[in-house]
């Protein structure tokens, strides 16, 4: 009977480690997500937030070794070496404890995340120029474009803008354009468009043919929901590693000392 529990054991602790290999993938890829990320607000974000790139880095680093401790806890269990399977449960503590550090990082700077973000947007607004390249500025008009809004509060955060309210004519951001939906392609305007049928001269927001809606609560909520996302992901995480510690314990326990001899050589 005892053999027996031994024998579900091991294959339980080496399906969990099969599981810490994905998973641990999974958070590996949310951090270089977060670093290499060009096409959306993240990458406005990542350049000017130290708390969004400290916890993309623990990210990476937990999911590397998360993957790491998978596979020696892999071979641990199946081949019953008692010295990998110690190793395996502290690193297992260790990668728990950066997960949590993580975790109560990115929750507690979700505020901060958020007010950063204003103070950023804002000023990719007010030195917006379209006669130059920035990655900051394409960044912004593919959130502009795909989210179908202007500005950071209201379209009027252009009115900062003095390049774009200098002009004589009815001129507005090119990619805060009313499209209908037949025009969902990939492709983002960008820089400034002078309105076709425009009657008067004169920058008049008020003849701009653009979204009025800000993007601050559609962004935000974009954010909320993938951070709540990032942290259900290392909280399941969490959960089948303390299963794993548990197991690897009882497994440990029930191994002889003579079987330090079962450790493969190659």
């Amino acid at each position: 009977m005892g053999a027996a529990c031994i024998k579900v054991t091991k294959y339980f602790l080496f399906l969990f480690n099969l599981l810490f290999f994905i998973l641990g993938a999974v958070i590996l890829g949310f951090g270089v997500w977060i670093l290499a990320d060009r096409s959306s607000f993240i990458s406005v974000l990542q350049t000017s937030s130290s708390s969004l790139k400290m916890g993309a880095y623990i990210f990476i680093g937990v999911g590397a070794v998360t993957m790491l401790m998978g596979f020696l806890g892999c071979l641990g269990a199946i081949n019953e070496v008692r010295c990998l399977l110690g190793l395996y449960f502290a690193f297992l503590l260790l990668i728990l404890i950066a997960q949590v550090t993580a975790g109560v990082l990115f929750y507690f700077n979700v505020g901060k995340l958020k007010q950063d973000m204003g103070s950023i947007v804002t000023e990719i607004i007010r030195n917006y120029n379209a006669s130059s390249e920035d990655s900051l500025q394409e960044a912004w008009d593919y959130v502009q474009a795909q989210v179908k809004c202007c500005g950071w509060v209201s379209f009027y955060n252009w009115t900062e803008n003095a390049e774009l309210m200098n002009r004589t004519e009815v001129t507005y951001p090119c990619s805060c354009e009313v499209k209908g939906d037949e025009d969902d392609g990939l492709a983002v305007a960008q820089g400034f468009c002078e309105a076709v049928n425009a009657t008067q001269s004169g920058n008049n927001l008020e003849d701009w043919p653009v979204y009025q809606e800000g993007c601050m609560e559609k962004v935000q909520a974009w954010l909320q929901e993938n951070l709540g996302i990032i942290l259900g992901v290392c909280v399941g995480v969490a959960v089948i590693e303390l299963l794993g510690m548990l197991l690897s314990v009882c497994l440990c326990r029930h191994i002889h000392s003579e079987d330090y001899s079962k450790v493969p050589k190659y």
